[in-house]
């Protein structure tokens, strides 16, 4: 794969292996790992990370995760039944910079009747540091009427 003749450094990965499933079976609670590059768009003028580029690889990580629990991006076009965040709760702990391979590790955390939790963790691969720890509680809503509705009973069987 190429951009303006500059290799992508994942470019002998299949697209579908930009993330690597850690755990899915009947008992494990979903989890995976997502890898994003810091660009020049993710940070400030001082090379440093923003807050909101953190979310968004989260939400890429979020994504692919749900994607594990059955709400790929096909099923949810299909069924018009949306996860939406409801609280996010973060803590930055050092700054990426400009040019920093994160690994992002997701897991579903928490099950109730009406809302679940999805817990995160970037890692610097070149070090190891942590950098950020997040939650996220999220809902199921039906589109377009916005009313949310509840959690399929079997993901208290699968991962309660």
């Amino acid at each position: 794969m190429m951009d303006a003749g500059i290799p992508h450094p994942q470019a002998d990965i299949a697209p579908d292996a930009a993330f690597r499933k850690v755990a899915r079976m009947s008992t494990a609670r979903p989890a995976l790992e997502t890898r994003e590059e810091v660009m020049f768009f993710d940070t400030d003028c001082g090379g440093v990370v923003h807050n909101i580029a953190y979310l968004r690889m989260i939400e890429t990580c979020r994504t692919r995760l749900a994607a594990l629990m059955g709400m790929d991006l096909g099923a949810m076009s299909a069924t018009r039944v949306f996860p939406v965040v409801t609280r996010t709760e973060i803590d930055y702990k050092r700054p990426a910079r400009l040019g920093d391979w994160i690994t992002i590790r997701g897991r579903l955390d928490e099950i109730s009747r009406a809302r679940f939790w999805c817990a995160f963790e970037m890692i610097r691969e070149s070090d190891g540091s942590t950098l950020v720890t997040a939650r996220q509680a999220l809902a199921l809503v039906s589109m377009p009427d916005g009313k949310p509705i509840r959690l399929p009973a079997d993901w208290a069987d699968k991962w309660g």
